[in-house]
């Protein structure tokens, strides 16, 4: 059976290949830009590519901030992507201090501007990166749970996500010896720093386990 599935669109993301992706996984694609589309999902996507900044605005401009909230309250499946992970944070860091959704607690900084060795590297983090879990069993009941050691998925961005609670971190990768978060989650709510939908058979793979398909 197909499963139903909201993409948010707000203005600013890669909703074309979102979609594309998903539908290639069996699901029924709707794009919603008002709260009142957003309040009848079944499953939501909120994806994004940008700044925080400009994000948030979107989301308050569309008048959807608050219905992708209640969404999330109610403990329905949701999925963030990119900025959309990172918009699910408390606050965000990229061009001055902006307020985020806050479903789940943390901020979102910039990348360490050094490797381990205290050499500077390249930003924004652009390409392939093989992600393990944060902790022993963080992928357990995610989309990652399935997810194959030594898979890459693909990643662009400059800042990642600090949660406030370790827990709520299940996925990170290693940029020259800096750890760097590629997915977050709590409860019925999880964030992809990386593109699943760019991330070819593991990106796919990834989108099915989150329909539970």
């Amino acid at each position: 059976m197909s499963k139903f599935v909201t993409i948010v669109d707000y203005g600013i993301g890669n909703i074309l290949s979102v979609r594309r992706a998903l539908e290639h996984v069996g699901a029924e694609v709707a794009l919603a830009d008002d709260a009142a589309v957003i309040a009848r999902a079944d499953y939501l996507v909120l994806p994004g590519v940008g700044a925080f900044r400009d994000g948030m605005e979107g989301l308050v401009r569309q008048g959807a901030a608050e219905a992708v909230v209640a969404h999330a309250t109610a403990g329905k499946p949701m999925l963030g992507i990119c900025l959309g992970a990172q918009m699910l944070m408390s606050t965000g860091e990229e061009f001055g201090a902006h307020a985020g959704l806050d479903i789940i607690p943390g901020r979102v900084v910039q990348i360490p501007a050094t490797g381990a060795d205290g050499v500077p590297h390249k930003l924004p983090y652009v390409g392939w990166a093989d992600i393990a879990e944060a902790r022993p069993g963080s992928f357990a009941g995610t989309p990652l749970a399935t997810f194959a050691a030594g898979s890459a998925v693909y990643l662009v961005h400059s800042f990642h996500i600090e949660p406030a609670r370790d827990e709520d971190r299940i996925a990170v990768y290693e940029y020259n010896g800096a750890t760097v978060t590629a997915a977050i989650r709590r409860d019925n709510v999880i964030g992809m720093q990386f593109h699943p939908e760019k991330s070819g058979p593991v990106g796919l793979h990834i989108l099915r386990s989150f329909l539970g398909s």
